[in-house]
């Protein structure tokens, strides 16, 4: 596995001063194998080619830079959850459908099962339907299950796989949820697929660790990356009003596509699309999609209202900004 390695890159460049990489806590910077040793000009320089560093004089910190960003287009997705009634969902679809939402977005929402009928009838077609979970195999004798034919039968075209809920709740570990994933793609359902760390995996360092163990799951598993979006949700930020800061979420994303990169194929690393979840709102979604490796968002409470969510979406204009 890419992760090997446990000496942090901010380590390596202590004593840099003012070029000095902030640190952020619980990921190790797997990408950089060097021995621990003085930094040589040989080192700077083969370290310096995987930076992007900031002018010392302009103030502001470098940031490492492993893989090129995605070229996917930018992603939003609305996690209902287990919330909403008939009248609650109505309201909801009514601001959604009134909303004015940028056109070079794609946007998903995740109603509850029995509602997703109601949902794919009133609202408007710009938006696609998601279910939020499937069974791993064809339907039969598996009580309280939904398989993807049967998504596949009422028009829903994605579904939410391996999220932090479905792990760490109902006990679903990473074979089991690559199989789902694997056969959800074959029934022509396409996967916003989970991945992200405790708060204690993220405390000790493992925060690269679980989520590459999590894709490789995934990887070792599905047919093909064309209809997948992977989903970055850092368990500890999940409802719990913590969010990543901009630095540490974009530090994730871009070991995902660095791994991709060196366990997949240069092409998908390029091409997917990987998002962003986490008490995502109104008011930090700008910043966020400033990043570079986030190409959009999985949002949780915040979809349960139309206005917001719609702002979520057109956080794409900071993206536009920023590049």
């Amino acid at each position: 596995m890419a992760a090997s390695a446990s000496t942090s890159l901010a380590s390596q460049l202590s004593g840099l001063g003012s070029l000095a990489c902030p640190q952020y806590s619980g990921l190790r910077h797997a990408f950089f194998k060097q021995e621990q040793r003085s930094l040589s000009d040989a080192h700077l320089s083969q370290l310096h080619r995987h930076l992007r560093v900031a002018s010392p004089s302009g103030g502001k910190a470098c940031r490492a830079v492993v893989a090129m960003a995605g070229t996917g287009k930018f992603f939003v997705g609305g996690n209902w959850k287990c919330n909403g009634t008939k009248d609650s969902i109505s309201t909801l679809v009514s601001d959604l459908n009134s909303a004015n939402i940028e056109s070079d977005v794609d946007v998903v929402v995740s109603p509850p099962y029995l509602y997703i009928d109601q949902v794919k009838s009133s609202l408007t077609d710009r938006i696609e339907i998601s279910a939020q979970n499937c069974w791993v195999g064809k339907g039969g004798a598996y009580t309280g299950e939904i398989s993807a034919e049967q998504l596949k039968d009422i028009g829903c075209k994605w579904v939410i796989l391996g999220h932090s809920e479905r792990r760490h709740v109902i006990g679903e570990n990473d074979e089991f949820i690559g199989k789902k994933a694997a056969y959800a793609l074959n029934q022509d359902i396409k996967v916003i697929a989970c991945i992200g760390e405790l708060l204690e995996e993220r405390e000790s360092g493992k925060t690269f660790d679980v989520c590459f163990k999590q894709l490789k799951a995934f990887a070792d598993s599905v047919p093909s990356w064309e209809n997948i979006v992977i989903a970055y949700e850092p368990v500890w930020a999940i409802g719990t009003g913590k969010v990543a800061t901009p630095e540490q979420a974009q530090e994730v994303h871009s070991a995902v596509r660095d791994w991709l990169k060196k366990n997949v194929s240069a092409e998908v690393a390029s091409s997917i699309r990987i998002i962003y979840g986490g008490s995502v709102n109104g008011s930090n979604c700008d910043e966020l999609a400033k990043q570079e490796d986030i190409d959009g968002f999985l949002v949780g409470g915040a979809s349960l209202k139309g206005p917001e969510f719609a702002k979520i979406v057109n956080s794409v204009t900071a993206k536009k900004v920023a590049a």
